[in-house]
């Protein structure tokens, strides 16, 4: 299979990428970050000589770099059977004291990107009336919390945005599938005194994504929920 997988320079996405290329996939990644990505991507093809693995870096926030991402992907002249939209990041804050334009910068990160990625994408698909797609959500799209404001708020129509695609395109025979993780040991959580055995590890969640991509094409796992063993921190 041909995988697409957007802020895959480190965390979940990077441990995706390594997932899939590890069991024979073809792997196609973005990230923000040209100098990680490249990084990424010669451990990658190092590792994993026998699939092909190519990168190109995309702010996700940003419509023209989606744009020009998509267009990449489309000049691959490949089918894109697994889309993964990962890229996303956290800002702290509350709804009332958080910092002017924090809500703009949470949606075009978590929302807008994958939603204009896959506008980009869907129409090859749907031709093919193939395909499954892959939300990362969060926890925070269930569940409100302390501290969580505009990142919460944009997790919550990243949900949205999944149920809805799912509905959309059960007609065209294309998988969408929510992921919504909790904690997990990744570059963000270094330093925070956390315990890494107290919360998940990104190898975790990417284990489930590729379960689910395995799927008979007659059966979507539409949600996927995964918690610390000793519950949210």
């Amino acid at each position: 299979m041909n995988i697409i997988i957007t802020g895959a320079s480190k965390g979940f996405g990077k441990s995706l990428a390594r997932k899939f290329a590890s069991n024979g996939h073809n792997v196609y990644i973005c990230s923000r970050s040209a100098a990680q990505l490249y990084k990424t991507l010669e451990e990658l093809v190092t590792e994993f000589s026998d699939v092909t693995i190519k990168a190109m870096p995309c702010d996700i926030s940003d419509k023209e770099s989606v744009r020009e991402f998509a267009d990449w992907i489309a000049a691959q002249k490949i089918d894109v059977d697994v889309l993964i939209n990962n890229a996303g990041y956290f800002i702290p804050g509350s709804v009332h004291n958080e910092p002017e334009g924090v809500l703009e910068e949470m949606l075009s990160v978590n929302l807008l990107g994958a939603y204009n990625l896959t506008r980009k994408l869907l129409p090859a698909m749907m031709a093919r009336k193939s395909g499954h797609i892959f939300n990362m959500c969060s926890i925070a799209s269930l569940q409100a919390y302390a501290n969580g404001g505009a990142y919460s708020i944009s997790k919550f129509a990243m949900l949205g945005f999944s149920k809805n695609l799912r509905e959309e395109m059960k007609p065209h025979n294309i998988k969408v599938t929510a992921v919504m993780p909790g904690a997990a040991y990744t570059d963000s959580w270094s330093g925070s005194g956390v315990d890494p055995k107290r919360i998940m590890e990104s190898e975790d969640i990417a284990n489930m994504i590729f379960a689910a991509s395995q799927l008979s094409p007659t059966a979507v796992v539409e949600d996927i929920i995964l918690r610390p063993q000793l519950g949210d921190l």
